[in-house]
């Protein structure tokens, strides 16, 4: 009879006592969290806006700082406010902090030691050389006559999907001398290079804090698909290492000039290092060098599409099938506004997180406990496409405190990359807007964001290429 009592209270004042709970959330400023679950119903709610919700919640906090609990014991911050950000990635980090090693992802005296390496070799003009040698290949033998048999068809082109076969073919060559040439006539990403985007998990799921717990028990949806893209590229990383170490012992690498010229073969030569570290530094790499720099160049083609700025005040040089020197598009300041504004809005990372080693209180007071998670959101402005903003008044760039704009990360942790990205972005652009117009399939609003390993255009960006009559 006690048993029976039992279970009719649990059937009957259970459902009754979750209903109550759930129609009286706690509230955490404009979100409401409640038990157990926190505020994942309302993440869930908007997965497919996530980046454009959380920016909106942020602006309309004061101090642009949001406090969320999600599953259990699960807290954390999410923060566009420029003090918090430099006091997580500059004032308050310890020497490392992340579990694995990598170029991005690096511990302790480890990444001391190798971004110190890196810093150096970044710096070299041998390896500028030799990435500026790339970018005007590739744009002169494949960019330009790609585009230039894509005017003759009337046919219209994904250009997100050309800018990310140009990106993956730029950082193998820069970063481990192999080409892929998925830009060449009919090329395509090979599965390894177009993995990590396929198997990226939708909104909901991009970020540890945001992930479901029953996916990935049960390794399906996003979650299977994400470890098949992990061990695609990982498969991918180790066959390019062992190409690279073949290469680097056949007697004709030193005659040919190969040894260290690309950064693997500066890190094989350099110490030694295992070849889960190398993989690590070659799959960092691809998701740095590629992902970034055409999510970059896909808005501001799309920002660029009724601004006759984007186009007019670009700075051109000659005529000629020839692309820009360094020298040149160092000169081309508009240009390189325009790009850095395009990035202002449309952020290709626009999301890092990070985990609190012990309690602490943030410079506007949001008081962070020890295992709590926080996010920098860097989203949206609400403001319009207006390069002018980066301009001084004799036309010279002007850069911004990296964290008010941190779109290269801060504080120790801020982009080697950052010039060479640029190189490549502007010989790219410049290239392009000098011989080609381009015409958005379909106008109307703006594209759906899709937020996976980078900000990317949901579907692709198709455009109409148009070639000039007289080059700009």
């Amino acid at each position: 009879m006690e048993l029976l009592l039992l279970v009719i209270i649990i059937v009957v004042l259970l459902p009754a006592l979750l209903l109550f709970y759930l129609s009286n959330p706690k509230s955490e400023g404009p979100l409401k969290a409640y038990p157990l679950i926190g505020s994942m119903l309302q993440f869930i709610k908007h997965r497919h806006r996530l980046l454009e919700w959380q920016t909106e919640l942020l602006a309309a906090t004061p101090t642009s700082t949001l406090h969320i609990r999600l599953f259990g014991k699960q807290q954390g911050i999410i923060t566009a406010n420029p003090a918090n950000l430099e006091h997580v990635l500059k004032s308050n980090v310890p020497d490392g902090g992340l579990p694995r090693p990598g170029i991005t992802n690096v511990e302790g005296e480890l990444w001391k030691r190798q971004r110190k390496a890196l810093s150096y070799e970044f710096s070299t003009r041998t390896l500028r050389i030799f990435v500026e040698g790339i970018v005007q290949r590739e744009v002169t033998r494949r960019l330009l006559p790609l585009l230039r048999r894509a005017a003759a068809s009337g046919a219209a082109v994904d250009i997100q999907d050309v800018l990310e076969r140009y990106g993956f073919d730029n950082v193998c060559q820069v970063a481990f001398n192999e080409d892929p040439a998925c830009l060449a006539t009919e090329g395509r990403i090979p599965p390894a290079g177009g993995g990590s985007r396929r198997g990226s998990p939708p909104p909901s799921g991009r970020h540890r804090h945001h992930r479901l717990p029953l996916p990935k028990l049960l390794n399906v949806g996003s979650e299977k698909r994400l470890r098949e893209s992990i061990s695609t590229l990982n498969d991918f990383a180790r066959s390019v290492i062992r190409s690279r170490k073949e290469k680097l012992r056949s007697p004709a690498a030193e005659a040919e000039g190969l040894r260290h010229q690309d950064l693997l073969s500066r890190f094989i030569a350099g110490e030694d290092n295992s070849d889960e570290f190398l993989r690590d530094i070659v799959v960092n790499l691809i998701l740095a060098g590629q992902e970034t720099t055409s999510s970059a160049l896909t808005w501001f083609f799309w920002s660029c599409r009724r601004d006759p700025l984007g186009e007019d005040k670009k700075q051109g040089g000659e005529e000629g099938e020839q692309s820009f020197g360094f020298d040149e598009l160092k000169e081309m300041t508009y240009l390189h506004a325009a790009i850095t504004e395009a990035m202002r809005l449309y952020p290709p990372v626009p999301w890092n997180s990070s985990y609190c080693l012990a309690d602490d209180v943030l410079p506007d007071g949001t008081k962070v406990g020890k295992g709590w998670f926080d996010g920098g959101s860097v989203g949206e402005d609400f403001g319009e496409f207006r390069p002018e903003r980066w301009l001084g008044p004799g036309g010279e760039f002007r850069a911004e405190s990296p964290f008010r704009f941190p779109a290269f990360h801060g504080g120790a942790r801020s982009c080697l990359g950052k010039e060479m990205a640029y190189l490549q972005m502007k010989s790219m652009a410049a290239c392009l807007i000098e011989r080609f117009t381009l015409d958005v399939v379909g106008g109307g609003g703006r594209p759906e964001m899709l937020l996976s390993t980078s900000l990317r255009v949901k579907g692709g960006l198709l455009v109409r290429v148009r070639e000039r009559t007289t080059p700009r």
